[in-house]
This record gives C-alpha cells, sequence and structure tokens, in this order.
C-alpha cells in the first residue's frame, strides 16, 4: 500500500526538519511503505532547502497561494505519486507524528476518511479565541452534515485515494470543512480519533492577533452557510429585513390613524426598501437553494 504523508509548509524552516524526522522515526518500525510531500507555498526562507535535504519530495510555488491551494496541489501531486492513502500533518509539530500509524489503521480499517479530534484528545495549549472559533466552525459543519463533528479543522487527517479523487476543494478559505462536508454528503465513512495537541512554541503564521483571528473566522462561517445552506443563511437575512418592514409599517400606520404620517417620506421609503428587500432574499435563498441541490 503507497502512502505519503503531506505537509503545507510556509516559512517553516525552523520546524521542517523536526517534522520531518519526526515522521520518519514514526514509521520505521511500522510495515508501512511510504512517501514525504512537502508542498512550499512560496516560502521566503530556507523551507525547501531544508525539507530536500531531510528527504522529503519537495514541491514549491512560486509565491504563496494560500492554504487551500496548497491543499489542491497537495491532492495533485498524491495522486500523480499513486498513493493509497494520503495523510495530511502539520509542519509546526504540534500534532505528534507517533500517531500518524493510528490514523492510518483506521483507513485500513475501512473508513474513508479519519479525522484527528483535538478537542476528543488533549490540548496541551489553544488560545480561548481559536477554541471558541473551531468549537463554532464545528457545531456549524455537525448541523450541515447532520454528524457531530468535534474538530472540523483539524489539520491532522488521512483519507484514501478515492476522496482525493473524488471530493473537490473549490473554496480559498475553507477546505479543511469542506472535504468534511462533501465527504459526508457524499457517504463516505467518516471518523474521529482522539489525538495530543501540543503548545506551539513560535508564533503562528495563520493567526496575527486574536481581532485578526476573529473577524476571519467569523466570514468564513458566513461563507460555509452561505455556500452549504443558502436557504438558512438568506432566509435568516431575508427574514429579519422583512421584521423591520413591518415593526415600521406598524408604526406609520399607528401615526396615519394619530397624529397623521406628512413629513414622514424618507421614513415611509424606507419601509418600502426594507420590505421589498426581504422577500426579494428569501427568493433568492429558494432560488439558491434550488441551484444547489441541481
Amino acid at each position: 500500500m503507497n502512502i505519503i504523508i503531506t505537509i503545507p509548509a510556509y516559512n517553516e524552516g525552523s520546524t521542517i526538519k523536526s517534522a520531518i524526522e519526526n515522521i520518519i522515526n514514526a514509521m520505521k518500525s511500522t510495515r508501512y511503505k511510504y512517501k514525504i510531500l512537502v508542498v512550499d507555498d512560496g516560502s521566503k526562507d530556507n523551507t525547501y532547502e531544508i525539507a530536500k535535504n531531510t528527504g522529503a519530495i519537495v514541491y514549491k510555488h512560486n509565491q504563496n497561494l494560500g492554504l487551500a491551494q496548497t491543499f489542491r496541489t497537495e491532492m495533485e501531486k498524491c495522486l500523480e505519486n499513486n498513493a493509497d492513502i494520503i495523510v495530511h500533518f502539520d509542519a509546526d509539530n504540534q500534532y505528534l507524528a507517533s500517531e500518524i500509524p493510528l490514523l492510518i489503521g483506521y483507513v485500513e480499517k475501512g473508513y474513508d476518511l479519519v479525522l484527528g479530534s483535538r478537542f476528543l484528545g488533549k490540548i496541551e495549549y489553544m488560545p480561548w479565541l481559536k477554541r471558541f472559533g473551531n468549537k463554532a466552525f464545528s457545531e456549524v459543519i455537525s448541523k450541515i452534515c447532520s454528524k457531530k463533528i468535534s474538530d472540523a479543522q483539524t489539520g491532522f487527517r488521512a483519507f484514501k485515494k478515492d476522496v482525493a479523487k473524488n471530493i473537490q476543494v473549490t473554496s480559498n478559505y475553507t477546505y479543511t470543512q469542506e472535504q468534511v462536508i462533501r465527504c459526508i454528503k457524499k457517504g463516505y465513512r467518516v471518523i474521529e480519533v482522539p489525538v495530543y495537541f501540543a503548545r506551539r512554541n513560535d508564533k503562528s503564521r495563520l493567526m496575527k492577533n486574536p481581532f485578526h483571528y476573529a473577524a476571519k473566522a467569523g466570514i468564513n462561517l458566513l461563507r460555509v452557510y452561505r455556500d452549504y445552506e443558502p436557504l438558512k443563511f438568506f432566509c435568516s437575512i431575508g427574514i429579519m429585513s422583512l421584521s423591520i418592514g413591518l415593526i415600521l409599517g406598524i408604526y406609520l400606520i399607528y401615526l396615519h390613524f394619530t397624529t397623521g404620517i406628512v413629513g414622514h417620506t424618507p421614513l415611509i421609503i424606507f419601509t418600502t426598501l426594507t420590505l421589498i428587500a426581504g422577500l426579494q432574499i428569501i427568493l433568492f435563498g429558494f432560488l439558491a437553494d434550488m441551484l444547489r441541490k441541481a
């Protein structure tokens, strides 16, 4: 069985060597035939040279394209190298390489996608805002999929080549969640297993500060709902607009029968617009839902 352990990396010169060496040591005592593939997403440091000298196959983007495109490149290169099982592993050593055989074992048992769940395992340290954001994301994914998922954002996962071949990740922002959603929707067998999550020794390259993370997470949550639950997403906005219009309309009717509504032209126009906009947004939600299911 051909196994490829793939690592996305961007300016990970300080950790990529130990990450690769940890994988080699973890796989040394197993019976698995494996390769390590590093996709360098346009690093400006010596990530590429270190990874190559440590024994990995390395492919480098000419510029930084982001995690989603890096993931797509990983899948492309893994399929080109005839991978039977793909293990996605981070370069920052927060996951334990010694647990890679654990995930592979569940794929061998027949599961199509195995997620290493930090929240089912032990978390050494995670900022409270990031913890809250990860749990909120997972709750949304669970509702969309009608299956309890504790950690949809985990960067530690193993899956069959059929998943890489048939699950096309199109989002530029939420590729981890998108793979989970599409796998469950298509009837693939998905399981979570507890894994250890260590404290990061250096500064995260994905979270500049808590406010940056909160804004990015909030926008991505809205994108997930928009793309996978368009009816709920647009109807919620439409009903909110309708409610505002109805409240204002009742107020205008009250004025009409008491003091009169002369001089309230801007309010009348705003009320009319919110009612029309609410109806249009709800209708758009039904249309988007029809197109998604088509």
